[in-house]
């Protein structure tokens, strides 16, 4: 079945109430609430920021450590059994006490599929805040988490897509602009899409999600009306994520002109767009005259062990997704190596919770506000 063939996918962020959810405050003044949005009083957190599902590079320790610093950590779990997915849950509610989201890819094959992915959310729903949803129809799946008493957030491309999301009773939803990392929706940079997205779903939340990599970007988002940003790039390269320490690196030592979009890494998920660092794999491709799928150089050869963050192991092989993990026995030139154009401000390798403090800090100056918190009235 193809979403449980995805559970070693890497990367690849109000509408109607369920009874006995909050409300979402609807609007806000950026001078009157300072960092502190509705959203984040609705999800029981200090700071507009959330970390990316990034698949299995969003693990339980970096989860936690965004949390515990004030922020949303999200797991990655797509195609994820059910019982590993309350099994990580479980892992990361070990690590803290706060609130967490739980990523899952929607894009399902029928209705076994569906059913499938409702057990997903089902069991995500009992431990986390959140439930963020990418890549398919949310409807079949929202109220599932509403019953558990958790709030949906779908990522979306356009605002159509935006729309769709409300009408299926989204909490909120997370504009990714094609600057992003990993599996990418849409074709509109995200300073173009976001207020787009703002003004066709108002009052729903939004937040932004691509390109943005440092405090200026978290304002910039805020000021276009966002209430948080969702990034994964720059939490790649953190201590925490369960990531290869020369994939981290790279993403410090890259600019976004070293990224690129395609649909070259599709065996396991075709006719998918995604951004990824330009490796020797990528140049090789280039090289050959990008010849299309089944006819690549070494395609289908494996470049390695695929490890899963649940410690099962696979063959990877040539143009496939994945995360190349801590202990890839691979080439890394061969691995996707997942990036947003957000890697151009990512320059360094730090523990996760202070990357949400210097975030927070970079905001902050940038808009010219005291770091004390401010009324959210």
């Amino acid at each position: 079945m193809l979403l449980r063939a995805r559970w070693h996918l890497g990367m690849v962020t109000t509408g109607n109430l369920a009874p006995g959810l909050r409300p979402v405050c609807a609007g806000f003044m950026i001078e009157a609430v300072g960092l502190g949005t509705p959203l984040c009083q609705r999800l029981g957190i200090e700071h507009p920021v959330l970390c990316a599902g990034m698949g299995a590079a969003a693990g339980p320790d970096l989860v936690a450590a965004v949390s515990n610093a004030g922020g949303l950590g999200v797991l990655g779990a797509a195609g994820a059994p059910p019982k590993e997915v309350r099994r990580r849950g479980a892992r990361v509610r070990e690590l803290t006490g706060r609130p967490f989201g739980v990523n899952f890819i929607i894009d399902d094959d029928g209705e076994d599929d569906r059913e499938y992915i409702r057990q997903e959310v089902a069991a995500a729903a009992e431990q986390a805040a959140a439930v963020v949803l990418f890549w398919g129809d949310p409807g079949p799946y929202v109220e599932v988490a509403h019953r558990a008493g958790a709030l949906v957030l779908v990522q979306v491309g356009s605002a159509n897509e935006a729309h769709a999301a409300d009408a299926a009773g989204a909490d909120a939803v997370i504009a990714q602009g094609v600057e992003a990392g990993g599996h990418v929706r849409g074709t509109t940079p995200v300073w173009e899409l976001l207020p787009q997205v703002v003004a066709a779903v108002a009052p729903l939340p939004v937040l932004a999600s691509g390109g943005i990599g440092d405090g200026a970007g978290v304002a910039r988002a805020l000021r276009l009306g966002a209430q948080g940003v969702s990034l994964g790039t720059r939490f790649v390269a953190s201590d925490e994520a369960w990531a290869h320490p020369e994939y981290k690196r790279r993403i410090t030592a890259s600019t976004a002109a070293e990224t690129f979009y395609g649909e070259l890494f599709d065996a396991w998920w075709p006719e998918a767009p995604h951004r990824v660092l330009r490796t020797r794999l990528v140049a090789e491709w280039e090289a050959a005259g990008r010849p299309p799928r089944g006819q690549r150089p070494g395609e289908g050869t494996p470049i390695g062990t695929l490890v899963r963050s649940s410690g099962e192991k696979t063959d990877w092989p040539r143009y496939a997704v994945g995360v190349a993990g801590p202990d890839f026995d691979g080439d890394i030139d061969d691995a996707p190596l997942w990036a947003g154009e957000s890697c151009t401000v990512v320059n360094d390798i730090k523990p996760a919770a202070q990357i949400v403090r210097d975030l927070v800090a970079e905001a902050e100056a940038a808009l010219g506000q005291s770091p004390e918190p401010a009324s959210s009235g």
